[in-house]
């Protein structure tokens, strides 16, 4: 099954969907973990399903994956419709948050378990062994046991058993949860560079907001079941959709507001702000801006191409890097973050000020 995109020049090209999900539901019982979920994930991607625990993200891969099967609904791998079809007869592989290697076993048995299964030819195996190890770099480690293996050393391992059997899809689940952060942090990268050089595509699941945006060329966010956004990183960040996806990714601020015609709103104090919109007059949002998109200034003083609002700093808090203005104005409070500057630009609690944006780094958004 083939999606139409538009290359940099403007000439159409084809490009294949590596999994698509059409209907897909799962229940347990009267519970339904997934509802209704329609997903192409596109050849050669890193996407990520993002939510927190319980939204069914997992339950989506585990179907992907085989190992749940949807109560109705499609799954297709290329085009290829799975039905039934066992995890084992899958084209896929999944990398599970435990690592799951045998502890008897060397890095290489480990690595080389599933060829050994599919009776591959030990010359061809040993060489598939090797290109799988070296491109997780655990070059001279082969002989080592998993005990002998730090955390991220398993979790490479692991990763380069998924590999070395050149699954059309991996399938990842939280495989960088049990790592401290500094760890996880790295192998983030190393991921994502290991995605790029095999050309794989990657669906990784994950409730962790920063691994999502920093890994993924797509992200889909999920809440009850429900997915509720599929976007770059930086569209679901600067132009989220829902009040559930903004407050999710990130740190923000949300304005309650009145859709007032098409191209505008006005907000609980009454200010009317230039911002489209798809509701009807009378709809009550919520216009969410983020804190590095506010600007603080002495009272009365902000641009007048910007949308403006007094009020009185109550709090300065300094990061090192930024610093972290809390703003009272008569409705609510406002969270602004401001590269740190020299001292003489900082405000102090209790200083009148002005907080303005740019209308285009706003967004309206339901729910």
């Amino acid at each position: 099954m083939a999606d139409t995109i538009t290359d940099p020049t403007g000439a159409a090209t084809a490009t294949s969907n590596a999994v698509q999900l059409s209907g897909v539901t799962k229940r347990f019982g009267d519970v339904v973990a997934v509802d209704d979920l329609d997903l192409s994930i596109t050849d050669g991607e890193f996407f990520s399903l993002l939510g927190p625990s319980g939204c069914g993200k997992t339950t989506t891969l585990r179907m992907i994956a085989g190992l749940e099967l949807p109560t109705q609904g499609s799954v297709k791998i290329h085009g290829e419709e799975m039905g039934l079809r066992p995890p084992n007869k899958r084209p896929v592989n999944t990398v599970f948050q435990s690592y799951a290697l045998f502890p008897h076993m060397d890095v290489r048995a480990n690595v080389g378990f599933g060829l050994e299964m599919r009776k591959v030819d030990k010359a061809e195996r040993d060489e598939q062994i090797a290109w799988a190890i070296d491109l997780v770099e655990m070059g001279g480690m082969g002989h080592r046991k998993p005990g002998q293996l730090s955390g991220g050393q398993q979790q490479r391992v692991a990763l380069a058993r998924a590999l070395v059997n050149r699954p059309e899809v991996l399938l990842l689940d939280e495989p960088l949860g049990a790592l401290d952060l500094k760890l996880r942090q790295q192998m983030q990268t190393e991921l994502k560079n290991l995605q790029r050089e095999v050309g794989i595509t990657f669906v990784y699941v994950t409730h962790d907001q920063e691994e999502a945006v920093t890994m993924s060329d797509r992200i889909g966010v999920m809440h009850e079941g429900r997915l509720l956004q599929v976007d770059t990183p930086e569209a679901i960040y600067e132009r989220p959709t829902t009040r559930f996806v903004a407050d999710f990714i990130g740190r923000t601020n949300f304005l309650e507001a009145t859709v007032a015609g098409r191209d505008e709103v006005v907000l609980a104090n009454g200010d009317r702000l230039r911002l489209s919109s798809d509701h009807a007059d009378g709809t009550a949002v919520a216009v969410t801006v983020r804190p590095e998109r506010l600007t603080v200034h002495g009272r009365g003083q902000a641009p007048d191409d910007q949308h403006r609002i007094d009020g009185v700093l109550e709090s300065a808090v300094y990061l090192g890097n930024a610093i972290i203005y809390t703003i009272s104005i008569d409705w609510m409070r406002l969270e602004v973050r401001c590269p740190a500057t020299l001292a003489g630009h900082r405000r102090s609690a209790g200083d009148d000020v002005t907080v303005s944006f740019e209308p285009e780094h706003a967004s309206v958004v339901v729910g």
